[in-house]
């Protein structure tokens, strides 16, 4: 998925908030706001990923800061909202009555979580929103392939489940928890360092998914998305070798379509800006079960 003219207001705004939360230094802020210009007038062209931007935006800004993680203290509160609401979660996926409306009310929950998203201009959410959008997750659903990915899910063996934010990792717990007791493997994967507020190792202990799944690991980079050039040659191994993967957030959805898809991708997520959601012909602010093979 090619960057959108608008998709140059985002990048900045979104490095703006970042340096303030990085550094109080004001020299330093605005070298770090310059370099992030310099990036955009090298690289934002037509042919361009909004991610591999993101990616260096975000490498800019904590090499030149050396905060690691500008998002630390926000991916923790997210945690925190999240397993809080967590049991009013649950309650819903288990009303399901077969495993196939479990399966489905968990990948809901799933996407549900991915409106847990900082600093995309105008989409905004709260915890009551957010409360409120797991009693509406089926009427939002713009598209809704999740019973043929059930089909597909049923049949195989292995699974590779690409987390993306913080927060949002508590209700994933809930579709790995279903995918082993449909006798899936479950490799969960989250970013191998901090960009943006992606989910890490740290988040994984919080969410309890290392007791869920059969095995975790990471992308071996700090990249948004699935960047190839990124990741780790261990990452693509495993990769390469899933029947099945299921893909968290936009991050994930502007990169895989760069690539010729070899097996089933289910992509979950909520179309928080207007670029992903033209991609995908859907308005903006929509649940988005899409499976492509």
């Amino acid at each position: 998925m090619k960057v959108e003219p608008e998709c140059a207001s985002c990048i900045l705004s979104r490095a703006q908030i970042q340096i303030y939360q990085a550094t109080t230094n004001p020299a330093l802020r605005f070298r770090c706001m310059s370099e992030v210009v310099k990036l955009l007038n090298r690289s934002f062209k037509p042919s361009t990923v909004a991610a591999d931007i993101c990616t260096k935006r975000d490498h800019i800004i904590q090499q030149l800061t050396s905060n690691p993680d500008p998002y630390k203290y926000i991916k923790k509160v997210a945690n925190e909202k999240a397993l809080k609401l967590l049991p009013q979660a649950k309650k819903f996926v288990y009303s399901g009555y077969t495993q196939q409306e479990r399966f489905k009310k968990a990948c809901l929950c799933s996407i549900v979580g991915n409106i847990m998203e900082f600093d995309i201009p105008g989409h905004k959410f709260t915890i009551k929103d957010l409360a409120k959008t797991f009693r509406n997750a089926a009427k939002d659903l713009a598209i809704d392939d999740i019973d043929k990915a059930y089909e597909i899910t049923k049949k195989s063996s292995n699974v590779l489940f690409l987390a993306d934010n913080a927060g949002e990792i508590i209700f994933d717990s809930l579709l790995v928890e279903q995918l082993k007791a449909m006798g899936l493997r479950v490799i969960y994967v989250v970013k191998g360092g901090p960009i943006i507020n992606d989910a890490t190792m740290e988040d994984v202990e919080i969410s309890n998914i290392d007791k869920l799944a059969d095995e975790v690991i990471t992308t071996g980079a700090n990249a948004v998305g699935l960047l190839k050039k990124e990741v780790s040659p261990k990452f693509l191994k495993i990769y390469d070798e899933a029947e099945l993967v299921f893909a968290k957030g936009m991050g994930y959805a502007e990169t895989l379509t760069e690539y010729v898809y070899t097996k089933p991708h289910l992509h979950l997520f909520r179309t928080k800006c207007n670029p992903v959601a033209d991609y995908f012909c859907v308005p903006r602010n929509k649940n988005i079960a899409k499976l492509i093979s």
